[in-house]
């Protein structure tokens, strides 16, 4: 209900300024489904556009808002002024502090109606704030000029703002690789390129969108297409949607999702940390290298996406390499964590690139002579039948599901073969399995950054009992 309100109350400024004269149906249409792919608001559009201009917009900003305007085109303001609010809330709320006087700190807003944010800036200053409305793409560029630049150290000038104004159908695609070098350098763990929003990047398990202009359809289409090769341009328009791995020389290796929604493209990238952690960086239970340097089971690392189960198996393997003189063969969709040769021999296939899927690679994989198997991501039937066989035969072996917990982790396994198979596949998985382990990133106290919490379930006369009986 709310959104309709809004989406209501942005067509009838359109309306207004249709009825007024100011700008003509065909320009209001243009704008309207400009809007419905960027987002933001009409008005702003419509001088984007250059179908408004600058005094008209403040004028019917101020007359439907209630509140004094401004253009921050034509504004100055001290480092002390601008050192009144943090930069933290001035990209959250969208607000700027333009002036001190009289006790009261003058705040241009896009929305001055937002009585949280005043209250929150009141809080900060210690001092009354007075709302001013500003258009809304004028605080975007003023956020992005800041984050360039630095906030606070400097006189800000306003015609740096207008100099910097670029024609719509001009505006630059921003660079991919710069943005994956930001997710490093802002100790971000994802980059998000969706059509409508600015990129954003997930720190500490919030998104948070970066202080740039809401991407079009055809500078995502171009983001897109300036990672992917001839080949994987092919894959994706069959398929619409393709995993990868991107290594930046001075930023790192990235495994990264393009894929398609609502007709336009979209792309994720998870970073993936160059140098393989230990147990204790991870805050791992030191027990879990004993399982690690077994020779023989299977061992399944489990939890919800994003939780860090490929990280943990890529330390299991690290264990193993370090400590082991083995022959490890892998299957990954995509390889993530690279491996160097140590004591062991670490051959890591990728699917697409070295085999066509999971079910395909492991076909063959014992004619390979391998000590350890890993299986990037139990996905079919027919894997957990290989894993489990190779795990009953002399092997060692590790793969990941995603499920909540250890013990739907085992109905999972056991579920995706047919009914008459179920007895054998639970008799085979209760002698063959080493652990399962269940992880979770939770919050720290104090709400800065995750810690990992888990839960185990190892191979006991009694669980294996458990597991054949089905209870």
């Amino acid at each position: 209900m709310a959104k309709e309100e809004k989406k209501d109350s942005k067509s009838r400024f359109g309306e207004i300024l249709l009825e007024y004269g100011i700008i003509t149906h065909d320009q209001l249409k243009k704008a309207l489904r400009r809007q419905a792919q960027v987002g933001g608001h009409v008005g702003s559009i419509l001088e984007e556009m250059c179908f408004l201009d600058e005094d008209s917009l403040l004028s019917f900003l101020s007359k439907q808002l209630n509140v004094p305007p401004i253009s921050l085109f034509r504004t100055r303001i001290e480092p002390s002024v601008l050192n009144l609010v943090s930069f933290e809330k001035v990209k959250k709320f969208r607000v700027l502090p333009v002036k001190e006087a009289g006790g009261k700190v003058s705040l241009a807003m896009v929305n001055p109606n937002d009585i949280s944010a005043i209250q929150d800036v009141e809080f900060a200053v210690g001092r009354r704030v007075e709302p001013i409305v500003t258009p809304s793409y004028q605080i975007d560029k003023a956020i992005a000029f800041f984050d360039k630049s630095g906030y606070g150290s400097d006189t800000f000038d306003g015609e740096q703002l207008r100099a910097g104004i670029t024609p719509v159908e001009a505006v630059s695609v921003p660079d991919v690789y710069s943005l994956l070098r930001k997710v490093l350098d802002d100790k971000a763990t994802d980059l998000h390129i969706t059509v409508g929003v600015p990129p954003s990047l997930r720190i500490d398990n919030d998104i948070k969108r970066l202080p740039m202009s809401a991407l079009t359809p055809d500078q995502v289409k171009e983001m897109c297409y300036g990672v992917l090769s001839e080949e994987q341009k092919e894959i994706f328009h069959r398929d619409n949607e393709i995993d990868f791995a991107v290594t930046l020389s001075d930023a790192g290796r990235f495994r990264v999702n393009v894929y398609k929604q609502r007709n336009s493209f979209t792309l994720a990238a998870r970073l993936i940390v160059d140098e393989i952690p230990s147990l204790a960086e991870l805050a791992l239970p030191a027990w879990l290298s004993e399982f690690a340097l077994k020779r023989q089971g299977f061992i399944l690392i489990t939890g919800p996406s994003g939780h860090g189960k490929t990280t943990t198996m890529s330390v299991l393997i690290d264990i193993i390499n370090s400590r082991r003189r083995a022959n490890i063969i892998t299957i990954e969709d995509p390889i993530e964590y690279l491996h160097k040769h140590k004591k062991s021999n670490v051959n890591q296939r990728e699917i697409g690139p070295d085999t066509t899927s999971f079910a395909v690679g492991l076909k063959h994989i014992f004619r390979q002579n391998p000590d350890v198997i890993v299986i990037g991501e139990m996905r079919d039937a027919e894997s957990i039948a290989v894993a489990l066989t190779a795990a009953e035969t002399g092997h060692l072996v590790l793969s990941t599901m995603h499920t909540l917990n250890s013990t739907t982790a085992i109905d999972r396994i056991i579920d995706i073969f047919p009914g008459l198979q179920q007895h054998q596949v639970r008799m085979q998985f209760a002698d063959s399995f080493l652990l399962v382990l269940s992880q979770r990133l939770i919050p720290k106290k104090g709400g800065q950054g995750r810690i990992v919490a888990v839960e185990r379930l190892i191979n006991t006369h009694r669980t294996r009992s458990f597991i054949r009986g089905n209870k």
